[in-house]
């Protein structure tokens, strides 16, 4: 067997800026001789899976980022589907952490997820019923909790930038609020018609 050169040459082609000529760019790179490192076992890490609720993910999709883990696809594909059985049907993000070989799975959906759930839409058949409108309307009152559910994670100053951020989610979602569109809802909050508590 023959050892690879201390050395990687790279070719890339382009085109001068002076002369409207082809010019070939070569390129020296020393090769690192060492292995990376070893995968520590007790060392907790975490890894970010998007998931459909109450369904085991592809296993070709998991294998890549739970396998240099030493973890086992399937089970863990089993193990977000039983998490998030009651995320039935909706997009929802998983957080794996993963130490001594061992994943603890929890369920950190999105705005738009809490919202769509909070519509109480029947569930449907996604391979079937496809660009769904959520055309339904949600309370005050849930956007509120809502809001102070997704408050550790939003980029908002404080209640009343979180509340307007849910609610412009809202608008996206396509659902209403008390009956009123949420840009109408939006102003009330800004103008101080609609108080926020902190």
């Amino acid at each position: 067997m023959t050892t690879p050169p201390p050395f990687l040459l790279f070719f890339s082609f382009g085109f001068s800026r002076a002369l409207p000529i082809p010019v070939l760019h070569v390129c020296w790179k020393e090769r690192s001789r060492e292995m990376p490192p070893k995968f520590d076992p007790n060392q907790e890490l975490i890894v970010i899976v998007r998931a459909v609720g109450g369904e085991v993910p592809a296993t070709a999709s998991l294998a890549p980022k739970v396998g240099p883990l030493g973890l086992n696809a399937k089970k863990i594909g089993e193990d977000i589907a039983k998490s998030t059985k009651d995320w039935k049907g909706l997009k929802v993000t998983c957080e794996l952490r993963v130490k001594n070989r061992v994943a603890t799975v929890r369920v950190t959906p999105s705005v738009a997820s809490r919202l769509i759930r909070a519509l109480k839409e029947p569930p449907r058949d996604r391979k079937k019923v496809k660009n769904i409108k959520h055309s339904g309307n949600i309370p005050f009152s849930e956007i509120l909790k809502i809001a102070k559910e997704a408050a550790p994670n939003s980029m908002g100053a404080n209640m009343k930038s979180v509340v307007m951020e849910v609610l412009g989610t809202a608008l996206s979602v396509g659902c209403t609020i008390d009956g009123e569109n949420p840009r109408e809802i939006q102003d009330k909050v800004r103008n101080g018609k609609l108080k926020v508590p902190n």
